[in-house]
């Protein structure tokens, strides 16, 4: 019998695949039947290297031996244990363990399933959070255009971008966008932080002047946005953000779940750009993308307006039946020592020149209109072709698999982000792939 692991399935009908053209993939499939370090193999048996750490989530690589190990034991140990009235212990060990590598202000977390519970998580924290102070007023609240923030309705409510949003009828209520802060004009070719653009927080004030402080609950944003096509934040944009929340008693949501654990040189994009938020959503890096799993952590004040009256009464009807989950937690905690042990979460800021270099080196091939970077992040912007726009880049991603390269696109924009253990070997042979991609691009 054949091994239904590393076989191709005989029929590719009932499996309705996720932000995928489904006609297309089944028509001519790229299954991938293992993967070790920082290569696939797929099922006709190459190698191919993994240019976007999975869906930005794979930052130890895949298959490390000790988060193998940790969930085989874990699953031959407690497979499952209620998060609701009871505990085990690997949950509070993992939350502890975030607690030392985050910002200084963070001291709770809260355990999800992925980026998407995360948003809707901190979301609802946030409205309630003024509600538990007296403020039920503040429900407000603002996302910003081209954010992605997940997939539930929440979610897709703050989040900003217009294919995610356009055939799902009415989202939440009450909710306004800042503007994106993409300024090919003036940032066309910027290595790392743009110099122009840190002027469009101030629309956060506008916003404020039209509805009320009082009514505002919270602003969420990605510090550096990834999904739509990595935009950075212009210098000092953040920083403005935090002072104008800070002023108005708006909560301030940063969405970490790409920039997390390493992605720029950083445990956490917060501590990269010197910006504190009031609560992080973060999950993919969580667990290096093995298992799902996902966090809010928050501050002390946060946390602590909660904790009030009866101690036998639930402070937050709000939970997963797989929040804490041992066998992800086991995950998570063997992911942070593979991080810890091979100073990963670091890494990115020794090999950010190196990156750039060959990223920028592209500058000047058919068709590139910008490219941009920062930590082990970089875009490619494709011209796109007229009357036909996403093609030119997906044609790309066809090409970039087809010769041993995994990319991600969004639009005519190539995504990359490897996990974190990529060598400057492997960046050489990253990049001359895909130099060899865009020269023969129509």
């Amino acid at each position: 019998m054949a091994d239904r692991r590393t076989s191709s399935p005989n029929d590719l009908r009932a499996f309705w695949m996720p932000f995928t053209a489904n006609r297309q993939f089944k028509k001519a499939p790229r299954m991938l039947v293992a993967a070790s370090g920082m290569y696939y193999t797929s099922a006709d048996g190459r190698q191919v290297l993994d240019g976007t750490a999975g869906l930005w989530c794979c930052n130890a690589g895949h298959c490390r031996p000790r988060i193998t190990r940790a969930i085989q034991e874990q699953a031959a140990t407690l497979d499952y244990a209620p998060a609701f009235q009871m505990g085990h212990p690997l949950a509070f060990e993992l939350a502890n363990r975030l607690i030392d590598i985050a910002p200084d202000n963070m001291s709770h977390v809260f355990f999800t399933n992925s980026g998407s519970e995360s948003v809707e998580t901190a979301l609802k924290i946030a409205i309630a959070y003024h509600r538990m102070r007296g403020e039920g007023s503040r429900t407000r609240l603002i996302g910003r255009e081209r954010g992605y923030h997940g997939v539930n309705f929440g979610g897709i409510s703050v989040g900003g971008i217009v294919a995610n949003r356009r055939v799902f009828g009415h989202l939440l209520p009450g909710v306004d966008h800042l503007p994106h802060t993409h300024l090919p004009e003036l940032n066309a070719f910027t290595r790392g932080q743009p110099e122009h653009g840190a002027h469009l927080a101030d629309e956060l004030e506008r916003i404020v002047a039209l509805h009320g402080a009082d009514t505002i609950a919270a602003v969420i944003v990605e510090p550096m946005a990834g999904s739509t096509g990595v935009l950075l934040p212009p210098k000092g944009y953040l920083q403005r953000l935090r002072e104008i929340c800070t002023r108005h008693g708006i909560l301030l949501i940063f969405d970490e779940v790409i920039t997390g654990f390493g992605r720029l040189g950083a445990p956490f994009a917060s501590q990269f750009y010197g910006v504190e938020p009031d609560l992080i959503t973060c999950a993919k890096g969580l667990t290096s993308g093995v298992i799902p799993m996902g966090a809010v952590m928050t501050t002390d004040a946060v946390h602590d307006a909660f904790m009030t009256g009866p101690e036998h009464m639930i402070e937050l009807f709000h939970g997963y039946t797989y929040s804490g989950n041992p066998i992800a937690a086991a995950a998570g905690i063997a992911t942070l020592e593979t991080y810890a042990e091979e100073g990963l979460l670091t890494r990115a800021a020794e090999l950010a020149p190196y990156w750039e270099d060959a990223l920028h080196a592209l500058k000047g091939l058919p068709h590139v209109i910008d490219i941009r970077n920062q930590g082990l992040i970089g875009a490619i912007e494709l011209e796109p072709i007229k009357g036909a726009p996403t093609k030119r880049a997906f044609t790309a991603f066809i090409d970039a698999y087809e010769k041993g390269l995994m990319i991600r696109t969004t639009g005519d924009i190539i995504a990359l982000s490897p996990p974190l253990i990529i060598d400057k070997a492997q960046i050489d042979e990253l990049f001359g792939i895909l130099g060899d991609v865009l020269r023969g691009l129509e």
